[in-house]
């Protein structure tokens, strides 16, 4: 199937049921407490958004904004699972010599992370331009769900591989953090000869470097005493281990038990990922309208609000020694340049001998603020990084030859 324009269309009956269930909302009860935000999402917060999202937000006119982007659904065969139909962002660059980028999302993201950035890697007679694809993955937002136990890592990879080569991509790069580093590292991993670099804005290594891995680098890590934010990124990560990681056990275990909840509710969907929202990002200052536009896209998803979660089972559950394995991820891969970026309000912030364990590091970058969302919260960073990474004088200078790729024409939006 090749791919077609795709509009977002939510049917009426769909945006109704979301009110009646809004409308016959049970809340629990709070504990008096100053710290309301140590228990999760404040009763005062889930009331306001609920009955706004009830009586006051408007999804029509959020789906008009969506489908101002340039929206695209395709069928993917993935080995063993058959056709999945795909839906994605190509906003295609103008440019002949423009860097193709697969923007990958991860949980609880969706492809509107990326609709910051494109205005942003248009390019200019002094920085590269590139051709940006996001799908919405499978089991998320406009794309199929997927029916089959064992649809892992190397699944999701696949499905992002092959969508690039139907476009007309041999040879690209890709960008993502979240399950997005997972997926982008096992691209990396299985498909070397097309995936020529990566940037990645969470950096999950195997541990630190070893004697008999990384020789120089192990002597580096034992000589170089850790920086003041490499000490805060490590007690970030204990907070993250310590306080913050209940929904990845329970998601990666009994994911079934949990989608009750998620479909039935969109209190209970909202509470769930808005808390995320709050605790992983560095103050950014939520709107009502992103939060209730991100979390809709979750409700109104093509998969339902549950299939989602499942990539956490199915990720752990995979077998080491499978070729799309989580510990594959962590571990170096090699002949796909690599560039990272270090949020001090990342999940995880590991000392940088450790991530360089991963790859050909030939970028980093150190920021003084920003989180896990960093194409959301801080998306000049990652133009600049991109932008540095593939520049002239770059590491990737000329790395991957540009091209427009699949019938631009038919592209209803350039960046």
């Amino acid at each position: 199937m090749a791919p077609t324009p795709y509009t977002i269309s939510v049917p009426d009956e769909a945006i109704d049921d979301l009110k009646q269930r809004l409308a016959l909302t049970k809340f629990p009860d709070e504990l008096d407490a100053d710290d309301q935000w140590a228990y999760g999402s404040p009763l005062a917060d889930i009331k306001r958004l609920a009955a706004y999202w009830k009586d006051g937000f408007d999804w029509r006119k959020a789906e008009s904004k969506l489908n101002e982007l340039p929206n695209f659904r395709t069928t993917v065969n993935i080995d063993g699972f058959g056709d999945i139909g795909i839906h994605f962002i190509h906003a295609v660059n103008p440019s002949s010599n423009a860097i193709p980028l697969l923007f990958c999302h991860g949980w609880p993201g969706s492809f509107l992370e990326v609709t910051k950035l494109l205005p942003l890697l248009h390019g200019t007679p002094t920085t590269p331009a590139f051709t940006i694809i996001a799908p919405s993955l499978p089991n998320y937002g406009f794309s199929d769900r997927t029916t089959t136990p064992g649809f892992a890592l190397a699944q999701y990879a696949e499905t992002c591989h092959k969508l690039m080569l139907q476009l007309g991509y041999p040879h690209y790069a890709t960008q993502g953090g979240d399950w997005g580093f997972y997926i982008t590292r096992t691209m990396g991993a299985l498909y070397p000869a097309s995936v020529l670099a990566s940037h990645i804005n969470m950096i999950r290594p195997a541990g630190p470097p070893t004697l008999t891995s990384n020789p120089l680098l192990a002597l580096q890590h034992a000589l170089t005493p850790y920086t003041p934010a490499e000490h805060r990124g490590l007690e970030r990560s204990k907070w993250f281990e310590r306080e913050g990681s209940a929904y990845n056990r329970l998601q990666a275990t009994r994911p079934q038990t949990l989608g009750y909840a998620l479909s039935d509710s969109p209190v209970a969907l909202l509470a769930w990922i808005y808390e995320k929202l709050h605790d992983w990002t560095d103050g950014y200052a939520w709107t009502d309208e992103e939060v209730l536009t991100w979390i809709a896209i979750y409700w109104f998803s093509s998969a339902g609000p549950a299939a989602n979660v499942r990539i956490y089972y199915e990720a752990r559950h995979t077998d080491r020694a499978a070729r799309g394995s989580r510990q594959r991820a962590h571990g170096y891969v090699g002949g796909v340049k690599l560039g990272l970026a270090y949020f001090p309000k990342e999940l995880g912030l590991w000392p940088r001998t450790w991530g360089r364990t991963m790859g050909p590091v030939v970028y980093e970058s150190e920021n003084d603020s920003g989180g896990h969302f960093a194409a959301w919260e801080r998306p000049h960073v990652i133009a600049t990084d991109l932008q540095k990474m593939f520049g002239k004088g770059g590491p990737c200078y000329k790395l991957i030859k540009g091209r427009s790729g699949y019938d631009s024409t038919t592209a209803r939006a350039n960046l």
